[in-house]
């Protein structure tokens, strides 16, 4: 099944700083000095698609929304 274009949403009024989702998928996501969630890239490449959906799965306050396209 193909997918369309994926676009990630941040909320760093909801973000905990747990960190995991610059663990998983460094090249889309990264923390500030705060330890607060900052987006390196909205719209990542197809090769991030899943580490991209990983932490999303496992942000533990829901920060990061996900929109794709059909």
């Amino acid at each position: 099944m193909t997918h369309g274009p994926l676009r990630v949403d941040v909320s760093p009024r909801l973000c905990c700083g747990a960190g995991m989702c610059a663990l998983l998928a460094p090249e889309v996501f990264d923390q500030s000095d705060q330890g607060v969630v900052l987006l390196l890239d909205a719209h990542p490449p197809a090769a991030a698609r899943t580490a991209v959906r990983e932490a999303a799965d496992q942000c533990p306050c829901a920060a990061i929304t996900l929109h794709e396209s059909p």
